[in-house]
């Protein structure tokens, strides 16, 4: 491959374009943005230093998909409107085909740009809607986020004229079995298709002899709350975007691992089951609890609230975990896709789920760390679907730019008022599976945790393998029936009492009966609380 050289216009050092089709290089030396013009080439401005991130990608990688090597040359960082930051990745192919590889919170995408056919017409940006469906190829695809993102930094080479701080206008779309799309709008827009990755997919090798990775040797960054001087521990300070200081109650924004101040939170005494920095290990990996919240959705004038723990894990990121009325789930964020609002029954891994709750989540409360910029009565709207023991949660979410007037956005006139103020809307799907307090008490190492009391929605249902108590029932009374008839047929004794016979049955029979009558209780009990119980 020919190696094409130029000076940089603002340092004159020497840069590379690998790539006939790259338009522009970061330089090494200055980081600018250098961009090619026929034959001269043309200084973009400086380019931010990268965020530090706890990508295993790096440039000058060589990797294999599909039987087609490919080299890692350029990325691009965005800063995404609701303060995180992810990463995208340009593999270079055979032939000069690049791959656009999105990398944010530990999931993966490889993407191609794909033509657009005269019979596809984009729509403007205005116009797309979350949920909405499109066809692309021989894929459907559904609209899951919608946004404005801007260029925070880039190194190495890249296929687009790539400018420090320019908008960049984005819907993302998801269809099944892992396909992933995404619209870009601009002057020309530009459609890209392919599918969510594992990094095991992509047979990643090797650094092209450059300096081996920096390790960090402590697991957490001190500082100071720019307030009271108190002392604050960051347990993932290249992710959070929101620490709480544990002296005083200040909400404070985290940029680049420094502090600003934002407001000081109500005094409340709150005593999270699990500390902040308790270290645990949940289905085979060790998680460090970072974050706690409290949400609650208002029904009928009543609160019912609930308190989640963000656990972090150097390894794959973010989960949660969620407590509601003393029941536990470990909650995990996945690809699923579903027309906005969700219908009545969905379907997933083979399991069907039953539309149980639809409410608007408000957080009332935050400590720690959290990997977004959190603020209290911040909300969204959720639609949660149970298959005990899993429960499935949909949750639209908007990120306003900060000149809207907030108090405007209510959840009846989201639609009008999204179009004016919101920066970002998104769906996340999550899907949560129950643990009991033994395990959690297993996993943590603690003891003491309190026992729920009632039915959770998602709690699994008592094990009494109905089929076979009915079966053992009817056994027992045909048993019966057959030494009523020989005492009967050979008048043995006294012969049979019928009396006697039928109160043997009836009592054979309490037990299933009670036990049969107990589960269809317990689940009548599970959806006491809800406006879709298939019991009401």
């Amino acid at each position: 491959m020919k190696t094409r050289t130029a000076s940089c216009p603002g340092c004159g050092g020497p840069v590379e374009f690998r790539a006939s089709s790259s338009l522009v290089t970061v330089c090494e030396y200055c980081h600018s943005a250098v961009a090619r013009a026929d034959k001269r080439v043309e200084d973009h401005g400086k380019i931010a230093d990268l965020v530090q991130t706890q990508s295993k990608l790096k440039l000058g990688m060589k990797g294999n998909f599909k039987d087609k090597r490919f080299d890692v040359v350029g990325r691009v960082q965005y800063q995404h409107a609701a303060g995180g930051v992810w990463n995208e990745w340009y593999l270079l192919f055979p032939g000069e085909r690049w791959g656009w590889l999105a990398e944010a919170q530990g999931r993966y995408y490889l993407t191609f740009e794909e033509r657009l056919k005269s019979t596809f017409t984009l729509p403007d940006f205005d116009s797309v809607e979350l949920g909405q469906s499109f066809k692309i190829k021989a894929s459907s695809v559904t609209v899951t986020e919608k946004g404005t993102a801007s260029v925070r930094s880039a190194e190495g080479e890249i296929p687009w004229d790539v400018r420090p701080g320019a908008k960049h206008q984005y819907a993302d779309l998801r269809g099944d079995a892992g396909i992933f799309a995404t619209f870009e709008f601009g002057l020309v827009p530009h459609i890209f298709l392919g599918q969510s990755v594992e990094l095991g997919d992509l047979k990643l090798s090797g650094d092209a002899g450059m300096a081996p990775e920096e390790t960090i040797s402590v697991n957490a960054l001190k500082l100071s709350c720019p307030k009271c001087a108190g002392a604050l521990t960051l347990y993932a300070p290249d992710e959070s975007l929101r620490v709480t200081c544990p002296s005083c109650t200040a909400l404070l924004d985290v940029s680049n691992g420094k502090l600003a101040y934002l407001q000081t939170l109500s005094i409340k005494q709150v005593h999270p089951v699990l500390p902040l920095g308790s270290q645990g290990k949940l289905q085979g990996n060790e998680y460090t609890v970072i974050g706690f919240m409290e949400r609650f959705v208002l029904y009928k004038g009543k609160s019912y609230p609930w308190t989640e723990y963000l656990l972090y894990s150097n390894s794959i990121g973010f989960r949660w975990l969620v407590n509601s009325s003393d029941h536990w789930s470990f909650v995990e964020q996945i690809d699923f896709t579903s027309a906005w609002p969700p219908p009545d029954r969905v379907s997933y891994k083979s399991d069907s789920y039953r539309k149980y709750d639809v409410g608007t989540a408000t957080v009332r409360y935050v400590l720690g760390e959290f990997s977004w910029r959190v603020e209290i009565g911040e909300t969204s709207e959720t639609v949660d679907y149970i298959a005990p023991p899993h429960m499935l949660s949909f949750e639209r979410t908007s990120t306003f730019n900060a000149n809207a007037n907030k108090t405007d956005v209510t959840p009846g006139k989201r639609k009008e008022a999204s179009a004016s103020f919101a920066a970002s809307e998104e769906i996340n799907v999550s899907l949560a599976t129950y643990i009991s307090v033994d395990e959690l008490e297993k996993a943590f190492g603690l003891s003491e945790i309190r026992r729920p009391w009632g039915v959770g929605p998602i709690q699994p249902s008592p094990n009494m393998e109905g089929r076979k108590i009915l079966y053992c029932n009817l056994g027992f009374v045909g048993l019966i029936a057959l030494i009523h008839l020989a005492f009967s047929t050979f008048k043995l004794g006294k012969g049979a009492d019928v009396g006697t016979m039928l109160l043997s049955m009836l009592l054979v029979s309490l037990m299933p009966l009670g036990l049969l009558f107990y589960k269809r209780n317990f689940e009548v009990k599970r959806w006491a609380n809800s406006d879709f119980s298939p019991y009401a």
